[in-house]
């Protein structure tokens, strides 16, 4: 009996993978700033190195065809500073996101071959609009697992056209309903109807490819918490429709919302992994005026303690996206409660510590109203419908 009971279990693990996905990966200091790029993932590797598959969203460029101003100073990384993925192990990225172009087309393209060259797979981005929509598709003990990766915050002319470089794009329409002077005007988004045409039509196109699929969108407000724009919702649960099995956001740099729809787990916002950026007072942010609507400055108070992540005082809570992936869908998916620490290092926290329960508590807060609930199992919250 316990021979036969050592069998089963060998031949239901190898029917099964496990997944992680993370959020925002790509630090802008160095060793040149005693940054040390191995340090970053001290706390996190042992982690990232127990599970069969791992995901994350490029958020730089690396290249040493820095030319011209860029979108932002930062936004283009040497080549040495892409170490991050492999040091983190990661099997696929999207590089569908706002800073991909910062440096324009050429160190997109460096980008990409660089990733490819340390066999990370790669969706978001490419030399014409077919590549950038081609998935990253890993198999894993017989399981083929497909991504793919969309942007609706890009600079302008950063989208992949026929014949241009660039990346997927999901471009917005924007409303606007005033509801007098002395009250914020109401903002409805709804998406492109060919940009959701585009990806539905992929997601459709790997599903029969692939016995998962997985789509990452860098999306929504940045920096403000809880709020999750229309045209976030209306992508989100169209994919899932569509035949995805995942959808993980990014983007915001703070943890947001967790949504069960029709079963599936929706991330909006998975928050950041190993990044950094030049202080608050060195971002393009501040140039804007204090009676601004919509000025970020008047939202969002960046959190003294972490001056090189800028971007508010919940952006030291993250985490990442967990779950157990077979040949008929998604068994299980949870989320692992992290912070970030002064060293900026993602630290996977433990059922027992207190800021565990604070991750926990903020999940429940910025999900209220999406329908959810979480079940803390071990150091893990698994996520289920109401």
């Amino acid at each position: 009996m316990k021979g036969n009971n050592s069998l089963a279990t060998s031949i239901d693990a190898s029917s099964e993978i496990s997944f992680l996905g993370a959020g925002d990966c790509g630090p802008t200091h160095g060793p040149k700033d005693g940054f040390p790029i191995e340090q970053y993932t001290e706390l996190v590797r042992p982690v990232l190195e127990s599970v069969d598959l791992r995901f994350a969203n490029c958020e730089r460029q690396y290249s040493s065809r820095k030319t011209g101003a860029g979108l932002t100073s930062h936004g283009c990384q040497p080549p040495e500073m892409a170490q991050i993925f492999a040091d983190c192990g990661f099997d696929a990225v999207t590089m569908a996101n706002n800073h991909i172009y910062d440096f324009g087309p050429d160190p997109l393209l460096d980008t990409r071959a660089l990733l490819l060259a340390k066999g990370i797979q790669v969706t978001g981005a490419g030399k014409n609009i077919e590549e950038a929509r081609k998935p990253a598709i890993v198999e894993r003990n017989g399981i083929k697992v497909g991504f793919l990766g969309y942007s609706s915050v890009f600079p302008h002319g950063a989208e992949a056209g026929p014949d241009k470089v660039g990346i997927a794009p999901l471009r917005i329409k924007t409303y606007y309903e005033p509801r007098g002077p002395h009250a914020p005007v109401r903002v409805r988004t709804e998406p492109d109807e060919r940009d959701m045409r585009m990806i539905l039509d992929d997601v459709a196109s790997l599903r029969k490819q692939v016995d998962i699929v997985m789509v990452a969108f860098h999306w929504g407000i940045v920096w403000m918490p809880r709020i999750i724009a229309d045209y976030q919702v209306a992508a989100g649960r169209a994919c899932i429709d569509a035949g995805a099995d995942l959808i993980m956001g990014h983007h915001a740099h703070i943890a947001k919302a967790i949504e069960v729809h029709k079963g599936k787990a929706i991330f909006y916002s998975l928050s950041n992994f190993c990044i950094t950026a030049p202080p608050q007072g060195a971002l393009p942010v501040n140039r804007e005026a204090p009676w601004e609507h919509g000025a970020l400055r008047n939202y969002a108070d960046p959190d003294p303690d972490y001056p090189l992540m800028p971007y508010s005082q919940n952006g030291k809570i993250t985490l990442m996206a967990k779950a157990v992936l077979t040949k008929n869908g998604v068994k299980r998916v949870s989320f692992l409660p992290m912070m970030m620490d002064r060293r900026y290092r993602p630290e996977v926290l433990r059922n027992g510590d207190a800021r565990f329960d604070e991750v926990v508590r903020h999940m429940e807060w910025v999900s209220d109203g999406f329908d959810h609930k979480f079940t803390v199992e071990g150091d893990e919250v698994v996520i289920s419908k109401i």
